[in-house]
């Protein structure tokens, strides 16, 4: 592979509805689109998941630009590249950045599959057709609020309900969750907002039959969630604290967690998701995609991946239309009775809107080899 140009773009869209975590609450979602061009001027299209402050992680939006253009597409253009896989390799002596580093790698991924005329997920080892996916549901002004939103979740045929914890918004919510649908998969997501001094608040949750909960503990902690899962029935998934293989392979022998939430930003790449996938089907512990907020090209990339055969749990790769009133690509990622149909198309499967896109684009930047 040829490199030629990479081109960023910095977008800005509106979020249908605000999305509240434990850590903040997104109106809209800022993030760096990257396209890279052969020299048949063939392109891929990668995205950056980074949020504008650094509440998940210490990437912002500017860090990673400044990061793409200083360091990563100048280390791209040195030599050509055989494979994806190399592009990992390369950046390994540049210290985490990993939503930056997984930006430009899969639009690389993605113009590789597309000059083998091959499908992203095809590329990627994947074979599945379909995968099922779940909902993410934010924090919301009222258990009303969040009942009615879960009730629009399922009425849209998602498989599973991922709902937002923090404290004061936790086991007297769940438990009227559970009242009113006491058979429906759910799982609860803390983004770190909890400590060991709260093990009676998260013990409490164990009455719910939870599929798990999602990081309840520092975002940099694998030890003391070890402690944790030993006192609690329902598995720990772990989400902030995995960057790499080497992370997910010390989280289980501590016994950190019985489940992985895979991020493509998070650990660096497709390249890194891979290893985790592997190294969890190895060990046999199930994984499953979380989401960023993405737009339509990191979507695709989580449908990708998704495609791998130890993704056994819906991900938070909802519709299109659950985020925005449009979308960049074309068609729009859709939903259909609580799965997606993998597209089969070369690449990611879907066509970016360049007139979308443009749309968007608060401002560029184009860097020739």
């Amino acid at each position: 592979m040829q490199i030629q140009e990479v081109i960023l773009r910095k977008l800005k869209m509106k979020l249908i509805a605000p999305f509240t975590t434990s850590f903040g609450t997104f109106t809209d979602k800022d993030f760096i689109l990257v396209e890279v061009k052969n020299n048949d001027g063939l392109s891929g299209w990668g995205e950056s998941v980074a949020f504008m402050s650094p509440w998940y992680n210490e990437e912002t939006v500017k860090t990673n630009w400044t990061m793409l253009e200083d360091f990563l597409i100048p280390m791209i253009f040195e030599k050509d590249i055989q494979h994806p896989d190399e592009v990992s390799e390369r950046f390994s002596h540049i210290r985490k950045n990993n939503m930056a580093k997984a930006a430009i790698e899969g639009a690389i991924w993605d113009l590789y599959a597309k000059e083998n005329n091959e499908s992203l997920s095809k590329s990627l080892g994947g074979s599945a057709s379909q995968i099922d996916v779940g909902i993410s549901i934010g924090i919301q002004n009222s258990v009303q609020d969040l009942l009615q939103r879960i009730e629009k979740g399922l009425s849209d045929g998602y498989k599973r309900i991922k709902i937002k914890i923090q404290p004061g918004w936790d086991v007297d919510v769940m438990k009227e969750v559970r009242q009113k649908y006491p058979d429906v998969p759910i799982m609860a997501d803390a983004n770190s907002a909890y400590r060991l001094l709260d093990l009676n608040v998260l013990k409490a949750l164990d009455q719910f039959d939870l599929m798990m909960i999602e990081q309840p503990l520092s975002s940099d902690d694998i030890v003391d969630h070890a402690t944790l899962q030993a006192e609690l029935k329902t598995p720990i998934c772990l989400d902030e604290s995995i960057h790499s293989v080497e992370d997910a392979r010390k989280a289980l022998d501590l016994n950190s967690c019985k489940i992985i939430n895979i991020k493509i930003g998070r650990v660096g790449g497709l390249t890194e998701a891979k290893k985790i996938h592997d190294l969890c089907q190895q060990r046999n512990i199930p994984v499953w995609c979380g989401g960023m907020l993405e737009s339509g090209v990191g979507r695709a990339h989580n449908i990708a991946l998704t495609t791998l055969s130890n993704f056994t749990m819906p991900g938070d790769t909802a519709a299109s239309a659950n985020y925005w009133t449009k979308d960049i690509i074309e068609p729009e990622v859709v939903v259909d009775h609580g799965v997606i149909h993998v597209p089969t198309r070369a690449g990611i499967g879907y066509e970016v809107n360049c007139r979308k896109v443009a749309q968007f684009t608060e401002y560029s930047q184009k860097y020739t080899r």
